[in-house]
């Protein structure tokens, strides 16, 4: 098996930080320290398509927050 076979089998989940940032990360493991679950789980391109959908401003919540304050 090489690694795009694993990869295309392997089910991930979508994390997410303090900053609102999302990443994705195999579902077997735990996650990263500071990351959370955002509820959605599947294959790779399901996941990094959720992340498309649901993180339309890449700037960091501090970021966002502070100019909403200027």
């Amino acid at each position: 098996m090489n690694i795009d076979d694993k990869e295309n089998k392997t089910t991930y989940k979508v994390v997410v930080n303090h900053e609102e940032q999302y990443s994705i990360w195999p579902s077997e493991r735990d996650n990263p320290l500071g990351w959370c679950n955002a509820g959605k789980t599947g294959l790779k391109e399901e996941c990094l398509e959720y992340v498309k959908q649901v993180w339309t401003d890449m700037r960091p919540l501090s970021l966002r927050q502070k100019m909403e304050k200027s």
